[in-house]
């Protein structure tokens, strides 16, 4: 098994009191967390003025959709070099620069003066965004025990519907009463806020000191100077399982994220900012549900590693019954009841995904296997999602394109089936790993 190398003398007069210890990780969890909201809420502001930018812009659905999907698609092919920048240059730099292009691409779509300005901005918030959630996470998991993957892994990405939500609720009663150019630079200018108080309060040095080091369920931990090499990423069956299952059980979530105030709208009649408002709510109830998700795998997994996948493909199951039902219903209470329960578990993957790779790879490059795993959810998820549910709602209506998304979580299903199967020898070959290196 890896071992630790004594602590120098130079960081052993710099070690942080008990106190300190114990708040540091939550204050590092909560200002990656607060980025990560301004993360989504710069991202997914845009589907709540959708209907001005049609209206004013005469554009397609397609895009509509186009202008969601350049975001994730550009998070998709940018996170796993960027990734692997993080884990190199150092993980807290390079958080502050990706928020800050990312902020400051916001305020460009707010200064766009069509549709091709506009995508451009948008193309450089994906720049910006492209490794924030894998450095981000990587330095979030890094202070916490490995017990506690899922469990933080769920409620960290959480932020992304938190932010969605607050970013599709907020951007729509901006739009509404100051117009639609004020919803993004208001989110611009709380992402510049929270940059600052990022560099502030969290260096590089004070992360090192406070790294959690625990073998526990079988990953690899770094020892001083080591270096995974990058084809380790993809050295098991099980861990191209997850990424893959994660990515197409997002698919479903990145078309909520970017079409269901517009469904919203259409089928029951809504007005923008009231429609923007019930989709911020649905939105809430996938990121508690991705908490919720979370946090059960950990319970359930602890002493049982393999029930991480067990409790993904229920979480998958349910999101494919109650949202393949929901929207062939016509619209009413039962339907949205239907849509409440699927979409609570819509995204309850996210917890057991990240805490399977992280399981299944090296600390060393734990950002950059967290990177892959945003390629794969951006990729076959939040990119082809809102792109896909456009070009389907241009030919059968936007109902009946929403008929058609659940459908992924089958090929999410099959993914991970097949890693469960594999898991118990994939486990084995990393902890022989970590044990001969």
């Amino acid at each position: 098994m890896a071992t630790v190398a004594p602590q120098s003398p130079v960081l052993a007069d710099r070690a942080p009191t008990t106190r300190v210890r114990r708040a540091f990780p939550w204050i590092v969890f909560t200002l990656t967390f607060a980025l990560l909201l301004s993360d989504y809420m710069s991202r997914q502001v845009l589907s709540a003025v959708f209907p001005f930018l049609k209206a004013e812009w005469a554009l397609t659905d397609t895009q509509l959709g186009a202008l969601t999907s350049v975001v994730a698609l550009t998070v998709g092919l940018l996170a796993v070099p960027l990734s692997l920048l993080g884990d190199r240059w150092g993980r807290s730099k390079a958080i502050v620069l990706m928020a800050v292009i990312w902020s400051l691409a916001t305020l460009g779509s707010a200064l766009s003066a069509n549709y091709g300005e506009l995508m451009l901005s948008r193309l450089f918030i994906g720049v910006g965004e492209a490794a924030y959630g894998s450095v981000g996470l990587a330095v979030v998991l890094a202070v916490f025990p490995a017990y506690r993957r899922a469990s933080f892994t769920g409620a960290f990405m959480a932020g992304g519907s938190f932010g969605s939500v607050v970013g599709v609720a907020l951007g729509g009663s901006l739009a509404v009463h100051l117009g639609w150019r004020w919803s993004f630079a208001v989110m611009a200018l709380l992402g510049l806020v929270l940059v600052a108080l990022y560099r502030l309060f969290i260096t590089d040095a004070k992360l090192a000191r406070h790294r959690v080091v625990d073998p526990a369920d079988g990953s690899q931990v770094a020892t001083p100077g080591e270096r995974a090499k990058l084809r380790t990423l993809f050295s098991t069956p099980a861990v191209i399982c997850a990424y893959v299952g994660s990515g197409l059980q997002l698919f479903i979530a990145g078309s909520l994220f970017a079409w269901l105030p517009s469904y919203l709208g259409r089928t029951y009649g809504l007005p923008a900012d009231k429609a923007a408002g019930v989709a911020a709510i649905a939105i809430l109830l996938m990121g508690v549900g991705m908490i919720v998700c979370g946090t059960v795998t950990d319970r359930l997994a602890r002493h049982l590693p393999i029930r991480k996948w067990t409790t993904a493909i229920v979480y998958t199951s349910a999101s494919l019954v109650f949202l393949g039902i929901g929207f062939s219903l016509a619209p009413g209470g039962a339907q949205l009841l239907l849509l409440a329960i699927g979409v609570f578990f819509a995204a309850g993957t996210s917890g057991p995904a990240g805490a399977m790779v992280s399981n299944l790879t090296h600390e060393s490059i734990r950002a950059t296997a967290l990177g892959t795993l945003t390629l794969a959810n951006n990729l076959l998820g939040l990119a082809a999602g809102p792109l896909v549910t456009g070009i389907l709602a241009d030919r059968l209506g936007l109902a009946g394109a929403m008929q058609i998304v659940p459908l992924a979580a089958a090929g999410a299903l099959v993914a991970l089936l097949i890693g469960r199967k594999v898991y118990p020898k994939s486990l084995a070959k990393v902890t022989a790993q970590a044990v001969t290196r």
